[in-house]
């Protein structure tokens, strides 16, 4: 046998493994109880742990098949509908595509069968819409319609659903399969990126290498933005009963702010490097960057530098925060008592807001186990003595569910966290200010100079001294 032959049986072998051990805990789980009620009950009793598999089983199916979002229509969109055409003709896509928007940073291609006929569905995630200029999107449209073609062949395929499916049994709190699925995870998953960065050399062929860059490293400044700073926000007012109604301008203006900027790309770094099962079918965007090809596509128009015009902006703005705000509702908010309604979230516009309002409203000093200076000055001397992680365990009892390789690293992001507003709080007390409307931990000393006291508290942490913590708020005493 040829060494492709044997590359490609390996990878079969690979998948099998993979497949196998995916449906291990649910088929043992539904041995056992068959056994257990056989052995309890009555016969016709033992088949209700299989039905009820068999509901959920369809259930799923029928969840999967939905389609996700809301439906973008050409002549509702027409410039929308141009642009993604004209990328499918460029990489020879013949297949029908409908094109459908989320509220969420989300970009993804999947198969479907509407009205009777197999098509594509383009799924694009509205911040990516409303923050992406024509060409950027274009480079994002041609990664995903590339990603299929390589995909496309049966066993790419097969070894991307089984890494997910296994993937799903590594949860913080259940992990049974970790030291099977780990080798297997970490054998394939060089296979699963390398179709990611053939999707990226594609776009860049067809769209071009610095749309195809400026796209990637858009995109993942938008998704940090929207999963910590969105995030927030979220939770802050639904402590309000509010919600953000003008949630995507304040995310665009957000992401513009350099401060914000800064920190979302570092912290989208990190956590691209905490995978400790190798599950990520993506590569870290480090990586995609540099594999890309140098290459300027000969003959090929520009869509434009501005994002693309959406006739229908309000209704999708609107559609997409109502859509966030009943998953939210349904998650977050606690039953009504007897006899109570629940009240109703109001509206209210973040960039409305006064920078005061803005920054009490995002402030956690006052929910800081760590606002007492008592309590400060023992977490700093823990660092000093290297105890620190055992004060993170009690400040965030989860970190135990965590994996070992990677729980120093959420440790240290939990003490960070809980350090954090009572230092800023003693600095603001004497006499800082703040230098960002979105980040309240980046401050402006009164002799003008500007620190993001986040990355002087885990330089502490990283490095086990806290002098330079302890400086400023010897500073702080010494201005009080």
């Amino acid at each position: 046998m040829n060494a492709q032959g044997t590359g490609t049986a390996r990878e079969w072998w690979l998948i099998t493994a993979m497949l196998t051990l995916a449906v291990l805990p649910p088929a043992a789980a539904l041995v056992g109880l068959f056994v257990a009620v056989s052995a309890w009950g009555e016969h016709s009793d033992a088949m209700m742990p299989v039905l009820f598999l068999l509901i959920a089983v369809f259930g799923a199916v029928a969840a999967s098949r939905r389609l996700p979002g809301r439906a973008v229509r050409p002549p509702d969109e027409p410039e929308l509908a141009a642009l993604v055409q004209d990328v499918a003709e460029r990489l020879g896509f013949r297949e029908p595509l409908l094109v459908r928007v989320v509220p969420d940073v989300h970009a993804s291609l999947r198969r479907a069968k509407v009205s009777g006929i197999h098509a594509y569905v383009l799924v694009l995630g509205l911040p990516l819409l409303r923050a992406l200029t024509a060409d950027q999107l274009a480079a994002v449209v041609a990664h995903e319609l590339a990603h299929e073609q390589h995909v496309g062949h049966r066993r790419t395929a097969w070894l991307l659903r089984s890494r997910h499916l296994l993937g799903v049994w590594l949860t913080p709190r259940l992990r049974p399969l970790a030291p099977l699925a780990a080798p297997l995870l970490r054998a394939t998953q060089p296979g699963a990126w390398r179709t990611e960065t053939d999707a990226d050399a594609d776009a860049a062929r067809v769209i071009g290498t610095r749309a195809t860059t400026t796209a990637l490293e858009r995109t993942v400044l938008l998704d940090a933005v929207y999963s910590g700073l969105g995030r927030r926000w979220w939770s802050a007012l639904a402590r309000a009963d509010s919600y953000p109604q003008d949630f995507y301008d304040a995310l665009d203006t957000a992401a513009d702010d350099p401060h914000v900027a800064r920190r979302a790309t570092r912290v989208a770094a990190e956590l691209e490097a905490v995978d400790p099962y190798s599950t990520a079918d993506h590569p870290p965007a480090a990586v995609r960057l540099t594999a890309l090809p140098d290459t300027d596509p000969a003959g090929a128009t520009p869509y434009g530098e501005e994002p693309i015009p959406l006739r229908t902006a309000e209704a999708l703005d609107r559609w997409c925060v109502e859509q966030l705000l009943a998953h939210r509702t349904a998650r977050g908010r606690r039953r009504p008592r007897r006899g109570k309604a629940a009240r109703p979230r109001r509206p209210l516009s973040l960039l409305a807001l006064t920078d005061d309002r803005l920054h009490e409203l995002l402030d956690d000093a006052g929910s800081s186990p760590l606002r007492s200076p008592e309590a400060l000055e023992a977490a700093l001397s823990a660092v000093a003595d290297g105890s620190w992680p055992r004060l993170a365990r009690r400040v965030e009892p989860r970190i135990r569910q965590v994996p070992a390789s990677v729980r120093r690293a959420f440790a240290r992001d939990v003490l960070a966290d809980a350090l954090l507003p009572p230092v800023t709080e003693a600095l603001r007390a004497a006499g800082w200010t703040r230098a960002s409307r979105w980040r309240t931990s980046v401050l402006t000393a009164p002799d003008g100079t500007t620190l993001d006291v986040g990355d002087t508290v885990t330089a502490a942490l990283d490095s086990g001294d806290p002098a330079p913590v302890r400086a400023l708020l010897a500073h702080q005493e010494a201005a009080v």
